[in-house]
């Protein structure tokens, strides 16, 4: 019997595969109700991530656990939420066009694939929030997780009411978020574009991934003030920001860094010792005096 040509698989293919084998798993006869596959609906075009609205919200539920399913359903019954379950992975191709505003999902029912498939929503225009709420998991999960674009992270067992609280405080968030000015701001050689979710630097973008864009326009938005890690986390990540945690600063981090690429004779974020961070653009050439306020683009 003749074999075809060998395959070398590498960190770029390897994503492709796994998301292959949750596509022969969503294929699979199920014997869950019909109702659980809603009809798409439209995409909200224009921004990476889906603005909503705090009122009626349509949440999914990506959960092999048929008691959490149940509980959660007839709660989310009571405050007339739509909700959707799901009992198996469900593409990500699939999901967003689904125009669901909030999708709750255990990362083990996604396998190997749950990486693969948090990237390939966090990148779909038109994403839903992404709540994780999972059993046992190490920190550096987590942090990778929010990395991906997680908006939020609870540990099971949970109770439903401080799932529902998390959910409405992301959906806060992102009403906040969707509601600023999106009329670009220039600040040294940094220009903001809140209609793009990106920045740039004498037209080259930074390719700020979601969560970076946020911290950069949460900060341009109060220039030469001082924020609290916890203010950062509360406007972003919503709700309260565990102890020691470290998200904040991540994030940070990774956007100073791009920030030195482009513009190396700029400092844009400046650190103040246990307490936060701010806005605050100094040029480092001679001469040239500190940027003004943040001002909208000509």
């Amino acid at each position: 019997m003749s074999r075809g040509p060998a395959v070398t698989l590498n960190n770029a293919t390897m994503p492709r595969i796994e998301l292959a084998s949750l596509a022969l798993a969503f294929e699979r006869p199920s014997a869950e109700p019909a109702e659980e596959r809603p009809a798409a609906r439209p995409v909200v075009r224009g921004r990476a991530a889906r603005a909503v609205s705090p009122g009626r919200l349509r949440l999914g539920l990506v959960d092999r656990d048929s008691g959490f399913r149940l509980v959660l359903a007839k709660r989310l019954e009571d405050l007339g939420w739509d909700y959707r379950p799901f009992s198996r992975p469900v593409l990500p191709a699939r999901l967003v066009p689904m125009g669901l505003d909030v999708v709750v999902v255990d990362l083990e029912i996604l396998g190997r694939a749950r990486w693969s498939w948090l990237e390939a929503v966090d990148r779909a225009e038109g994403r839903p929030a992404i709540v994780v709420c999972a059993g046992s998991s190490s920190s550096s999960d987590r942090v990778r997780a929010l990395r991906l674009g997680v908006d939020d992270w609870l540990s099971k067992p949970c109770h439903p009411e401080e799932l529902i609280a998390r959910v409405e405080a992301v959906v806060r968030q992102r009403h906040r978020l969707a509601s600023l000015p999106p009329d670009p701001v220039v600040v040294g050689e940094l220009e903001v574009r809140p209609a793009e979710y990106q920045a740039y630097v004498k037209g080259r973008s930074l390719k700020l991934t979601r969560r970076e864009f946020q911290v950069v326009e949460v900060m341009v938005k109060q220039p030469k003030t001082i924020l609290p890690r916890e203010r950062i986390y509360e406007l972003i990540w919503g709700g309260r920001m565990p102890r020691d945690d470290r998200a904040v600063d991540v994030v940070v981090h990774k956007v100073r860094r791009k920030l030195l690429d482009v513009s190396p004779l700029w400092r844009y974020i400046h650190t103040h010792q246990a307490v936060g961070y701010s806005f605050a653009p100094t040029s480092l050439e001679p001469g040239m005096p500190a940027a003004s306020d943040p001002n909208p683009a000509a």
